[in-house]
């Protein structure tokens, strides 16, 4: 059963309710995105030519948008977005190395000059354990540290732009755990990849929170999204036993009762990423967390056997814990040494 002490619930937004918004679990990209015009906007999209990503930056460039895609394997990019993203918007970034996460910035923003969306997509989910860098564990890194940086290195070029968004995508894994403030990097306990991978999610939540305070004088949103559940390329280090156990496939590698009633298409799993980006339902609405369209509900409001799943953990989206992790990380950055390649 989730745990409903321990944290402050006045630092939980009031505005983490549902809206509404008429939109369900299984909506398709082009229902969220008719009458929409992003012509003239710019966008990235990290993660933008694999799984959900793919999907997202389709749905972005149909309605208008020029998307710059960050990559790290430019050449598997440039094959899997023929046709939708010319090779000059794809850039080579690679978020285990801060180094080139700082040149993509740098580039960008002599090259453009101005940022309307930046959905933070890309990430690794239950990998072995490995380090880079100075020791950081590989999901914190990846998928928090390399997006914090690249996220506030370019806060100044979304400033200067009223209705700027920024997405950062979490997980249903952030309920397993908040941030392990005592053993970040699981230098002092034996390394758990899904509870290292619950608190990289529960941090890609937190960036949004502590974002969108900090800009939204400025009349610029953050947001979290959860996608659900959908088959990619992001379960590539589990095995087909792993999956079997966890409910998501049959025996025979087919996908069981529970992945057919509950799993996503692509483009189902990119459509709450799209709505977060780009609905005016959310106009005056952000520092939430969201899923299947709609802002979430607090676990605590979530039937007891769904919670697992479904609705967003106070530890996710506590304006403090939000803070203070974006204090946390920025004071680490300065000092650390380059980051090396996995």
């Amino acid at each position: 059963m989730y745990p409903k002490e321990g944290y402050n619930i006045f630092m939980i937004s009031k505005q983490q309710t549902p809206i509404k918004s008429g939109f369900q679990a299984k909506t398709n990209t082009d229902e969220i995105t008719k009458g929409i015009d992003l012509i003239d906007k710019i966008a990235i999209v990290t993660g933008g030519y694999s799984g959900i990503g793919l999907e997202t930056t389709r749905a972005l460039v149909d309605i208008g948008a020029r998307v710059i895609i960050p990559a790290k394997r430019t050449e598997v990019a440039v094959q899997n977005l023929e046709g939708i993203v010319s090779k000059e918007n794809i850039v080579e970034m690679d978020l285990s190395n801060l180094n080139s996460v700082k040149k993509f910035t740098e580039d960008f923003k002599e090259n453009f000059g101005k940022l309307d969306l930046l959905i933070n997509n890309a990430g690794i989910m239950a990998c072995p354990e490995t380090r880079i860098g100075n020791g950081w564990e590989s999901q914190f890194a990846i998928n928090h540290i390399g997006h914090f940086l690249l996220t506030t290195e370019l806060m100044d070029t979304m400033a200067e732009n009223d209705g700027a968004r920024f997405v950062s995508l979490s997980s249903s894994a952030h309920s397993l755990t908040g941030i392990l403030w005592n053993d970040i990097h699981f230098q002092n306990n034996p390394y758990d990849k899904w509870m290292a991978y619950g608190q990289s999610k529960t941090a890609s939540s937190l960036i949004a929170i502590e974002f969108h305070r900090r800009m939204v004088d400025k009349g610029v949103s953050g947001y979290s999204v959860h996608p659900g559940g959908i088959l990619t390329p992001l379960q590539r280090h589990l095995q087909k036993e792993e999956m079997v156990a966890l409910g998501w496939m049959d025996e025979d590698g087919s996908p069981s009762e529970m992945a057919k009633n509950f799993f996503k298409t692509t483009s189902q799993g990119a459509s709450t990423t799209i709505w977060c980006a780009t609905s005016s339902s959310l106009d005056e609405i952000g520092g939430v967390f969201c899923e299947d369209c709609d802002v979430a509900k607090r676990k605590n409001e979530v039937d007891e056997s769904l919670q697992r799943y479904f609705g967003v953990a106070d530890w996710a989206v506590n304006t403090e814990e939000a803070l203070k992790l974006w204090d946390v990380t920025q004071s680490r950055l300065p000092s650390a040494p380059p980051v090396t390649t996995l």
